[in-house]
């Protein structure tokens, strides 16, 4: 009986972290390029009694890699990555990757992110653009032409597929194994005047959101049940004659 009451108390434990994540990504439904978090339960199994006892794990959390929408934005320092690639720029430890290709120019004419950051090249550097130097254009490999003359070109990186990423911001990523230059750009690349949307889907998510509470309200009522059952047999093992 009282197995139950601690397989169910790991229960509430695993949703509630799967709603919090949820919420999160309900949160981020508008913001660019945002990546959705999903969460990896496992279930570890107790051998402390005589009958073995599957609990649920509180879970990992886990940023998935599925895309956003691209649109039009008709803004020229807006690129969307076309592909699996990544955009880097220059964090405050180190480099950050984003799919957040809302780009500005800074004053002192260094290419940015839109939260400030600079933006850096396939070898590291930062890009620095002429601030009065007029319109530029951006191909499809990030080469950056302004006045008809190639200043930069941002750099486009592949994260490897089973790399695990840590979350910067609302958009970036770290991931523990190194990224990698992309030098082909037949399939990955770059797309002026557009941006890529939220990877969250609001329908898909709300209804997670209301299919883990029900099950969070489910598991509560067995908890409650339990725990009359242990009182009521509590209560009728202390009666005289029992």
């Amino acid at each position: 009986m009282q197995s139950a009451l601690y397989v169910g108390l790991s229960a509430q434990v695993a949703l509630e972290k799967r709603l919090q994540t949820i919420a999160n990504n309900v949160a981020n439904v508008n913001t660019a390029a945002f990546r959705t978090d999903v969460v990896k339960f496992e279930t570890v199994l107790s051998k402390a009694g005589p009958t073995p006892v599957a609990f649920s794990s509180p879970g990992d959390n886990i940023i998935s890699r599925e895309m956003g929408n691209i649109t039009e934005s008709g803004n020229p320092l807006d690129v969307a990555v076309v592909g699996q690639g990544w955009i880097a720029f220059a964090g405050p430890n180190g480099t950050v990757y984003t799919r957040d290709g809302r780009l500005q120019i800074a004053p002192n004419g260094d290419l940015q992110t839109v939260s400030g950051f600079p933006i850096v090249d396939s070898g590291g550097a930062q890009i620095t653009l002429d601030p009065n130097g007029g319109p530029i254009s951006i191909a499809r490999n990030g080469a950056i032409i302004q006045d008809n003359n190639e200043i930069g070109t941002i750099g486009l990186f592949s994260i490897p597929a089973d790399a695990n990423l840590e979350r910067y911001g609302n958009s970036g990523v770290t991931p523990d194994r190194p990224a990698t230059a992309i030098a082909d750009f037949s399939r990955d690349g770059f797309k002026q005047g557009y941006v890529e949307g939220s990877g969250a889907n609001p329908m898909l998510e709300l209804t997670r959101l209301i299919s883990a509470s029900r099950a969070f309200d489910g598991t509560n009522s067995m908890i409650e049940g339990t725990e009359n059952s242990l009182q009521n047999a509590i209560r009728t093992l202390g009666e005289p004659g029992k």
